[in-house]
């Protein structure tokens, strides 16, 4: 890891307190070290995760924060062992940019259950620095947690991809859900939701979006490609559906009862929890034991599978359904993201926009 000493001053926008408001601050970042990237932020997706960081809704909040985890931007430097990655490449960075490299789920390349990893903004560095995110000029980012983008790919189109992708792939990658012919279910189309439904498709599944009203079935069936659409408040609808999805992927971010779609779930069926909610849930027991059915959740991915889903988006021409917009409208973008009102991810374009400018 570079040091800070003498480090590149540079501007991101940030929120300093609770409000989430995100405006310019100046910070430093570290020289390139040996397994160093320095890389100059083109784009950088926003994530309903950026809300709760912002908003301290978890908690554990550090400020001032620069948020942003859905980078994809042009290499400038490497460092003297990047082996990688070159000048010019373009890559994209996500939720993590360290680990311990020695316990069991480093082991396993599962670093994203490493307990010692490091967030890409939010959290601090072994040597006491804070990380910052992706709403800023550039990033310094050690090689393992750099991917580089697909020839071909848009960078606006890959920035999502980087969480709401593979938060997808991955559940259904280790899972075994992969093959061709299963049935699945997408509860909640947002973000990450919309791409569970193009993945899944590509995969070869009959997918069933479930959402609380019809106000979205045009665009999960007529655009997103979905085989079928079920209202959740609909009881006869959801009773007709009892027992018939191999998985339910669940994106929804706040509390909800989770009996209703247990109840939907095959033998030996999966629910499987993606929404960050700091509220408890419950379920009664026989919902899960009469039908040997699984509640478990699945939290980004590896480096690894993030390679394999990027790859396996360019081979199947899968792309995300975006908003693109500057830096000056993150504010408005955020209040519109916690009304839903976004189909179905905003990209900011960093690079084209005045960063000095509130």
């Amino acid at each position: 890891m570079g040091s800070m000493e003498k480090g590149r001053t540079i501007v991101g926008w940030a929120a300093t307190d609770p409000s989430g408001v995100l405006a310019p601050q100046t910070f430093t970042l570290r020289n390139t070290g040996p397994e160093d990237v320095f890389i100059k932020v083109m784009c950088c997706g926003i994530c309903h995760t950026d809300i709760h960081q912002v908003k301290n809704h978890l908690g554990m909040s550090r400020y001032p924060m620069v948020p942003g985890h859905e980078m994809v931007g042009e290499v400038l430097e490497v460092g003297s062992e990047v082996t990688k990655f070159k000048t010019g490449d373009i890559v994209g960075v996500g939720l993590l940019v360290g680990c311990c490299r020695s316990c069991r789920a480093c082991d396993a390349d599962i670093e994203q259950y490493c307990n010692k990893k490091i967030w890409s903004y939010n959290d601090v560095y072994t040597d006491g620095n804070p990380t910052q995110g992706g709403f800023a000029e550039s990033m310094v980012v050690d090689q393992k947690f750099v991917v580089k983008i697909p020839e071909g790919m848009s960078p606006e189109q890959a920035a999502p991809l980087l969480c709401a992708g593979v938060t997808v792939y991955s559940p259904l990658n280790h899972f075994g859900l992969k093959k061709s012919g299963m049935k699945g279910a997408i509860l909640g189309l947002g973000g990450v939701g919309h791409m569970g439904v193009k993945i899944a498709k590509a995969m070869g599944h009959h997918v069933t979006v479930i959402s609380s009203s019809d106000k979205k079935k045009i665009e999960a069936v007529d655009h997103l490609g979905a085989d079928e659409y079920l209202v959740s408040s609909d009881s006869a609808t959801m009773e007709q559906a009892a027992d018939s999805f191999d998985y339910i992927i669940d994106t929804v971010p706040v509390n909800h009862p989770l009996e209703p779609y247990l109840s939907l779930l095959k033998v030996d069926g999966k629910l499987i929890l993606m929404g960050v909610i700091n509220t408890p849930l419950q379920f009664i027991s026989p919902m899960v034991m009469l039908g040997r059915k699984v509640i478990t959740g699945s939290f980004i991915g590896s480096m690894k599978e993030t390679e394999e889903m990027l790859e396996f988006c360019k081979d199947e021409g899968l792309s995300s359904m975006i908003e693109v917009v500057k830096m000056d409208y993150v504010n408005t973008a955020f209040e519109r993201l916690e009304k839903n009102d976004v189909r179905y991810r905003f990209v900011v374009d960093v690079a084209g926009s005045d960063l000095q400018q509130p």
